[in-house]
């Protein structure tokens, strides 16, 4: 036990990062104050809006991975669900987190704007974060259990209209040819991975150390300050992110609006108790999504209309859809023979696909093929990088040797590597780019789900060389989260870029809200992947093993399809057809584009791009 002037520790490391962190967050406070506060309009060659939005940004974050930290132990330890149970629910919950932007970017672009959508989701998660505090006296048969289902309910849905959004505040506060759109997205991109890597140190100490209700209230305390900082500093947008049409939101529409999100809470709330209904809407809705956006291509864009296209295998493409979307619905309900029916109708939908491609060639439709292969090579991604919040929390928990250190504070690691490695892969990328050997983007997919195989590899073979009956030494922890943020910088950076690319202006919002249904699935896949490492009460030992095994299945299946998809990249790159396209840099980005950084739906759901000039 290390005795510090406020805190006691367990031991002079987790001391020091404790510190570290507490003085990292205050200073980036202080600096930001002192900065949105000075008489210029500018300071340091950006408007004051941006370190605005880089204050609100940073608390924000702080208040989500702050509770994220705590959140699988809160589930196991406080509410005493089982390691399954609470991974499933865990999954579930940051699904929902990934599908309510696009609801979120979808009512702020037609309706009340991006300042307003930001300032009633910050509403929402500061409601959110401080009912986690309510903790009553623990297990599922505690009624304040409600209390803590509508704060997860608060956070998902306030989450979905502030993050959508604030990033597309940032880029509107430049002109489109303005040179600083870029180094401003830096700028405020630290902010978020400012807030994510103290928010594990911070409140994953207090609520592991002193008390649930101390990291949580600590979390909802941020989001306050985040909130206050957003509503005081409204001059300093300059107007930006107002209303497109005032007109659509007179005479009470616009609290029609806030009604439609606390109903979004209230179905949240029924949601997140019964995750399969959450398996079942993202497998049917995402399927349908799917077929829809590949139907678009093939038969409407590639004939013309849609009478146009030719009928008979036009219908025969609409009954396979079907036939899977049931399927996929029937199957979670617990038909386990209908698996076969949606692989059936899945089967046919393809070879329909497939005779179309031999029949007519069209580039966007071989694009959109490319888009749908990236996505699906995404999910893959992320249902093994999500593990780092559940079952990784807990295996770090309960089988590693922390030094001392609490396990909820590991959960930074992923936001400082991605603070000291985002820039040498900026770098790499030029590099290569300039001799003309920069990786194409379905071969950097292909490396980022390796890498996230090889990080579960490397955990199984340190824990195993060790030994069961002895703890993982630590710095297989910090292997495992190396590895999966170089593979992150591999996919995530670029995926939105590419969803942008490859589908044509008028669906630039479907096809990219294909891609944030794709994060949700990988991030429910976690749910259930993290649920088979659960093994209570068959001993220590054994439970650790189980773990390593489903670590071990998952690792060498990850590297297998990783390899597969760069076999397959040349195809896949020649479907892009990027000798016909124009470069991004033409004017044609997605609003919130370059918003994207820690997490993919940082760049919001946005059809608007800018002018082709």
């Amino acid at each position: 036990m290390v005795e510090g002037m406020f805190f006691t520790f367990d031991s002079a490391f987790e001391m020091w990062t404790f510190r570290v962190a507490v003085v990292a967050l205050a200073a980036f406070l202080i600096g930001g104050v002192v900065l949105i506060t000075r008489p210029q309009e500018e300071v340091i060659g950006h408007p004051k809006g941006l370190f605005l939005l880089f204050m609100a940004e940073m608390w924000e974050r702080f208040s989500y991975y702050g509770m994220r930290a705590l959140l699988i132990f809160y589930l196991v330890q406080h509410w005493l669900f089982s390691d399954s149970e609470a991974s499933i629910i865990y999954g579930a919950y940051t699904a929902l987190v990934y599908i309510t932007p696009v609801v979120g970017g979808y009512l702020a672009d037609q309706y009340i704007g991006q300042r307003k959508a930001v300032l009633f989701g910050a509403v929402l998660l500061t409601f959110g974060h401080f009912f986690m505090a309510f903790e009553g006296s623990g297990g599922q048969g505690d009624p304040m259990i409600n209390v803590f289902w509508l704060a997860l309910a608060l956070i998902i849905v306030g989450s979905g209209f502030l993050k959508a959004n604030i990033s597309v505040i940032v880029g509107q506060l430049y002109a489109r040819t303005d040179v600083r759109r870029d180094p401003a997205y830096t700028i405020f991109y630290m902010g978020i991975n400012v807030g994510a890597a103290t928010a594990s140190i911070i409140c994953g100490y207090l609520g592991q150390t002193y008390g649930w209700q101390y990291g949580f209230g600590l979390a909802g305390f941020g989001m306050l300050l985040g909130l206050v900082f957003f509503v005081i500093g409204k001059p300093l947008l300059l107007g930006k992110g107002e209303p497109k049409d005032p007109a659509k939101i007179k005479g009470g529409k616009e609290w029609g609006i806030y009604g439609a999100g606390l109903a979004m809470v209230a179905l949240c709330w029924a949601a997140i108790q019964f995750q399969e209904l959450v398996g079942t809407v993202l497998g049917a809705f995402g399927g349908a999504l799917v077929a829809y956006v590949l139907a678009i291509v093939t038969f409407k864009m590639a004939y013309g209309s849609w009478k146009a296209a030719p009928q008979g295998p036009f219908m025969v493409y609409l009954l396979a859809a079907a036939t899977m979307i049931v399927g996929i619905v029937l199957a979670a309900l617990g038909t386990e023979w209908m698996v076969w029916v949606a692989l059936g109708g899945l089967a046919v939908l393809v070879a329909v696909l497939i005779q179309q491609s031999l029949v007519k060639a069209f580039d966007e439709r071989d694009r959109i093929f490319a888009a749908m292969f990236l996505i699906l090579t995404s999910i893959v991604f992320w249902a093994l990088f999500e593990q780092a919040g559940s079952s990784l929390n807990l295996f770090t928990d309960r089988h590693v040797d922390t030094q001392g250190v609490n396990a909820s504070m590991f959960q930074s690691i992923n936001a400082i590597y991605i603070v000291l490695l985002a820039p040498v892969f900026a770098m790499l990328w030029q590099g290569l780019a300039r001799k003309g050997k920069e990786p194409s983007t379905p071969l950097k997919f292909g490396l980022a789900v390796i890498q996230v195989g090889l990080g579960f590899l490397v955990l199984v073979w340190g824990a195993e060389s060790v030994g069961l009956n002895v703890p993982t030494p630590v710095i297989f922890i910090f292997l495992i989260y190396l590895l999966h943020t170089t593979g992150e910088l591999c996919l995530s950076p670029v995926g939105l870029s590419a969803m942008n690319r490859l589908s044509p202006a008028h669906m630039a919002s479907l096809v990219m809200g294909t891609w944030f249904f794709a994060s949700a699935t990988g991030n429910f896949a976690a749910g259930l992947i993290a649920a088979a490492t659960g093994a209570e009460g068959v001993g220590e030992e054994a439970g650790k093993q189980v773990v390593l095994d489903v670590y071990s299945t998952v690792g060498w299946y990850a590297v297998g399809i990783g390899v597969a998809v760069m076999v397959v990249s040349p195809l896949i790159k020649k479907l892009m057809h990027l000798d016909t396209i124009r470069d991004d840099n033409v004017g044609d980005d997605l609003e919130g584009q370059a918003g994207a950084g820690l997490e993919s739906m940082e760049g919001g759901v946005h059809p608007t791009t800018k002018p082709t000039a």
